[in-house]
C-alpha cells in the first residue's frame, strides 16, 4: 500500500514538473514572439509633413495603392513594388524603364485611365501614393479614403528639394532608409555630371506641347517640368505664368516669344507624329523658325513628372537640346 502511493506521488510530481515546463516553453514563444513584433515595428509610430497635411505613420504599411505611373517606378526603383497590389494612369506610359519592366508590368492594374472611387475604396490597400490630381475632389478624395483605413501620402514636388523629401520619406516609412538615401545621391551626381557638361551654354527657349487645340496646353512656370527643363540647360518661355501648373496659351503668344526648340509630350494619342504634323500645319506656329528647321524633341509624360526619372529626365533633355555635347 505504501508502495502504491509513492508511485502515485511521484507521477504527481512529475506531471507538475512537465506542467511547469510546459508553461516556461510557451511562455519563452510568447515572450520570443512579442519581441519579433517589436522589432519590426522599431521606429513605429512617426509623423510626416507631406505638403501641410500631417501623416502619421503607425506601422510599415502592406499592400499600397501608386496613382500615377512616376509613383508605381518609383516603388519599383525603391525595391518595393511587391508591396504594390495596383496601379493607375497607366494611359499616360509609354512603359516602364527597362530596369524596372519585370517589377512594374507584374503590378495589376488597378484602372488603366485615372482611378475611379469605387476601385480605390474595394482595394483592399492601406496605404496610397498619388499624383495629387488623383486623388483630389474630382474622384475620391482624401478625407475620404482615410475613412477606410487608408493612409495617404501625396506626390506633388515642384522643387527638386521636395521631390528628394518624397524619396526620403518613402524610404521611412517603409523601413529601406539606405536605399533610399543611396537612390537620391545617385540623381544628384548624373545631375550634377550633366550640368557640368552643359555650363557654358546659353539655355535655350523651349516651347512645350503637350497638345493643341484652342491653342497649345502647355506647363507654367511652377510645374515640375520647368524645372527639370532649367536643370537641362533650358529655359520654358511660359516659365512666368504661376497661376496653376497646366495652362493653354494662344498660338499667337507662343509665336511672340520665339522658342528655340519645342518639346513635345509623348503619351496616349494622339502620338507624336500626329503632334508635329498639327504644328507644321498650324497657320501660327508654321512661322516659328523652330518648326521650319525641324527642332523638335519629345519626351515621355512620365519622365517629367516628379518621380524616379529626374536624373533621366535631366540626361534626355540635355542631350537633345545639345546633341553635340552627347553624341
Amino acid at each position: 500500500m505504501k508502495k502504491m502511493k509513492r508511485i502515485i506521488l511521484l507521477l504527481l510530481c512529475l506531471a507538475m514538473v512537465l506542467v511547469l515546463f510546459a508553461g516556461c516553453s510557451s511562455e519563452g514563444k510568447d515572450t520570443q514572439k512579442d519581441n519579433d513584433a517589436q522589432q519590426s515595428e522599431e521606429g513605429y509610430p512617426f509623423t510626416l509633413d507631406n505638403y501641410g497635411r500631417q501623416v502619421e505613420i503607425t506601422k510599415r504599411p502592406q499592400k499600397v495603392l501608386t496613382l500615377g505611373p512616376n509613383c508605381t517606378e518609383l516603388f519599383a526603383a525603391l525595391g518595393l513594388s511587391d508591396l504594390v497590389v495596383g496601379r493607375s494612369l497607366v494611359n499616360h506610359s509609354r512603359g516602364p524603364l527597362p530596369e524596372y519592366a519585370d517589377a512594374v508590368n507584374a503590378i495589376p492594374e488597378l484602372n488603366h485611365a485615372s482611378a475611379t472611387r469605387e476601385a480605390i475604396i474595394s482595394s483592399g490597400a492601406d496605404f496610397i501614393y498619388a499624383l495629387d490630381w488623383e486623388i483630389s475632389e474630382d474622384g475620391c478624395n482624401i478625407e475620404e479614403v482615410e475613412q477606410y483605413g487608408m493612409t495617404v501620402y501625396v506626390n506633388s514636388a515642384t522643387t527638386v528639394e521636395q521631390l528628394y523629401q518624397e524619396i526620403l520619406d518613402l524610404g521611412r516609412i517603409f523601413g529601406v532608409e539606405d536605399r533610399a538615401e543611396a537612390y537620391v545621391a545617385d540623381q544628384k551626381a548624373r545631375i550634377a555630371a550633366v550640368q557640368e557638361k552643359i555650363k557654358d551654354k546659353e539655355p535655350l527657349n523651349v516651347l512645350i506641347y503637350d497638345s493643341g487645340n484652342d491653342g497649345v496646353f502647355t506647363c507654367s512656370g511652377i510645374n515640375f517640368e520647368s524645372l527639370i527643363i532649367s536643370m537641362a540647360g533650358g529655359n520654358n518661355i511660359f516659365g512666368d505664368i504661376d497661376s496653376k501648373q497646366w495652362v493653354t496659351v494662344t498660338y499667337e503668344e507662343a509665336l511672340a516669344r520665339e522658342p528655340d526648340i519645342i518639346l513635345i509630350h509623348d503619351y496616349d494619342s494622339p502620338g507624336v507624329d500626329e503632334k508635329i504634323a498639327e504644328i507644321r500645319s498650324n497657320p501660327t506656329l508654321s512661322k516659328l523658325d523652330c518648326v521650319k528647321n525641324e527642332r523638335f524633341a519629345t519626351i515621355t509624360l512620365e519622365s517629367v513628372l516628379p518621380g524616379d526619372r529626374l536624373a533621366y529626365a535631366v540626361e534626355a533633355l540635355a542631350a537633345a537640346f545639345y546633341p553635340d555635347l552627347f553624341e
